[in-house]
């Protein structure tokens, strides 16, 4: 068999175990996922698996993804947009990134800060200076056409007293905190999706 066909067929070999693998790998939080719709481009999208297993979606709310495979996902995501399609969407969802796991002795870095949501990059954010929430949504790639920037949250764990603050942003109407506001590590800022007619 001439070289370059061999080569060929372990390449191809490869690519199938690779992709039997994939397939039947289970998504867990704090993974991302490529959501692509073939007939609406404009519903693709990369989606962080959130704490709670889910990942946000426009107009199906909240689809379960923890412990499931991207099939699984592309086919709950396809039945739900379905129902406002003429017909039955064709949708490609795949993991872009596995979360990070560490060590129970290693702690993340201190540095980190979270965006979630609505944004066109959710996930982490690592900046070794000060940054501003409008600075971060900026990093994350803004906002999507379905964000709500009306009601943008900012979540804060009190050192003391590790309690949850929340902070309300609206990017629109320009109250609650400002655009300016300072960041600190561990930081959350969740940007929901806008309801219909909002």
């Amino acid at each position: 068999m001439p070289r370059f066909i061999s080569g060929l067929m372990a390449a191809l070999l490869m690519l199938i175990a690779t992709a039997g693998y994939a397939a039947g790998y289970r998504i867990q939080s704090g993974d991302t996922l490529q959501v692509e719709v073939l007939e609406d481009p404009q519903l693709n999208r990369t989606v962080l698996v959130l704490p709670d297993g889910t990942v946000n979606f426009p107009s199906l709310g909240a689809v379960r993804a923890r412990g499931k495979t991207a099939i699984n996902v592309q086919e709950d995501i396809s039945k739900g947009l379905s129902k406002i399609f003429a017909a039955t969407p064709t949708v490609y969802v795949s993991v872009v990134h596995v979360r990070d796991v560490l060590p129970s002795n290693v702690r993340p870095d201190p540095d980190n800060i979270y965006v979630m949501g609505e944004v066109k990059q959710p996930g982490l954010i690592k900046s070794e200076d000060e940054i501003s929430i409008l600075q971060a949504i900026a990093q994350a790639g803004g906002f999507t056409r379905f964000a709500a920037t009306k009601r943008v949250e900012l979540h804060r764990i009190d050192t003391e007293t590790q309690s949850e603050q929340v902070y309300y942003f609206d990017y629109k109407n320009k109250r609650g905190i400002s655009g300016g506001f300072r960041l600190r590590a561990g930081d959350v800022i969740t940007v929901p999706e806008r309801k219909l007619f909002e």
